[in-house]
């Protein structure tokens, strides 16, 4: 039977990091592909205890449905903490509960985009939001990466040779998938420029408190005095990704029709899981707990990199992040890039080509990522000796 697809789903392809992860069930493969926290991270014993305590005290509501917003008191809490944090927050901003970050991402989308209409982002970039957006029609454009994040003149460029540019989205702090983190005075002129050409801006911040060295930088949204920035996290990476809590904070306007599209898409949030994830804010010492989180991937980053300084090969260079989880590798003056990533994999060890970032899908990638923070220290280091050993033969 032939099947008439929407035009929405017609093009899309499946995620090439979700392809990677069925190769994954052979254990002697090494996967340097993948892109969550350390199972290390999880407060296991923590996360158990408040679910007792939720399901002993109050299962009625958090076996029931809830709010389409969220749980009131956990919204309440993620505006006090990004407050303090990284100050964020007006008179007029308000905080939605969302099924994950990857939620945040698609509602923004589907509130402020039309068929047609492009989203300026950062190339590469996470390819998450890149499915989000081509699955609704979207066209995306890339602003090369530099070692400082966006060039903001090629920005403006980007932006000006644009079909029906709508949304900027960034990912200023450890960027999916470089690492890289966008300098104070860049942020400021990508609002700037945002503002100039009515650009709202979509700012995905989930490694921001994932930091192990440097200092903090402000947040895109810390800036904004007129509700033009939409700011997406989660507690994927600082509590566990599997439970799906995620969150935006925009002005009331914005929230209300990302309420409105969240209602039809999934009525709410798992609601025992924000239970647990409002006692984790409110009971719980989490700036103990995400520091723990912290040194974990300082010494986990450290060890990759010192690995991959050893290798000694001019071709190959990688970036040095100050957080997050992923480090962006690069080949220079190589010809067969695909054939070296192949290789690898018949080595078993897993990477994530390049291209599969690429804000045009055809577009060739001199990249590939890595990430440390699943690996064991085991793999971290046989890994790169697989890689040491493939640039050896080529």
């Amino acid at each position: 039977m032939e099947k008439a697809f929407s035009e929405n789903t017609a093009g899309l392809r499946p995620s090439a990091i979700r392809e990677i992860f069925k190769s994954l069930t052979d254990p002697s493969v090494i996967s340097f592909a993948a892109g969550n926290p350390s199972p290390e991270s999880f407060p296991v014993s923590d996360i158990k205890r408040f679910t007792d305590i939720i399901l002993e005290e109050n299962a009625a509501s958090a076996l029931q449905y809830g709010i389409t917003e969220g749980f009131t008191p956990l919204r309440g809490a993620v505006l006090e903490r990004n407050k303090r944090i990284f100050g964020i927050g007006r008179d007029y901003d308000t905080a939605i509960i969302t099924s994950g970050g990857q939620q945040g991402i698609d509602l923004t989308a589907k509130v402020f985009c039309n068929r047609g209409d492009t989203v300026i982002c950062e190339d590469p970039t996470f390819i998450g939001a890149l499915n989000a957006f081509r699955a609704h029609g979207l066209n995306t454009k890339g602003v090369p990466m530099r070692d400082g994040g966006i060039d903001p003149d090629e920005l403006e460029s980007v932006i000006k040779s644009s079909h029906k540019p709508k949304l900027l989205y960034l990912i200023p702090t450890f960027q999916n998938p470089t690492g890289r983190t966008m300098p104070y005075e860049t942020r400021k002129r990508a609002l700037d420029i945002a503002k100039k050409h009515g650009l709202m801006i979509l700012e995905d911040n989930p490694y921001g408190e994932l930091r192990f060295s440097g200092e903090d930088i402000p947040t895109i949204k810390s800036m904004d005095d007129e509700g033009r920035v939409v700011y997406c996290s989660s507690f994927s990476k600082i509590l566990s990704s599997g439970m799906r809590v995620g969150y935006v904070i925009c002005d009331n306007e914005t929230a209300s029709k990302i309420a409105v599209c969240k209602q039809v898409n999934d009525v709410h949030t798992n609601l025992l899981f924000q239970m647990v994830c409002h006692k984790f804010l409110t009971e719980y010492d989490l700036d103990a707990h995400i520091a723990k989180i912290r040194e974990l991937y300082k010494r986990k980053s450290a060890l990759m990199l010192s690995c991959l300084d050893d290798i000694g090969d001019s071709r190959i260079e990688y970036t040095r992040p100050d957080g997050g989880l992923f480090i962006w590798a690069w080949l220079k003056d190589f010809g067969d890039h695909d054939g070296f990533i192949k290789k690898l994999a018949a080595k078993k060890l897993v990477v994530v080509p390049g291209r599969t970032f690429n804000c045009d899908e055809e577009k060739p990638s001199d990249g590939f990522r890595l990430n440390y923070s699943t690996p064991s220290d085991e793999q971290i280091i046989k890994g790169t000796e697989i890689l040491k050993e493939t640039l050896k033969e080529i």
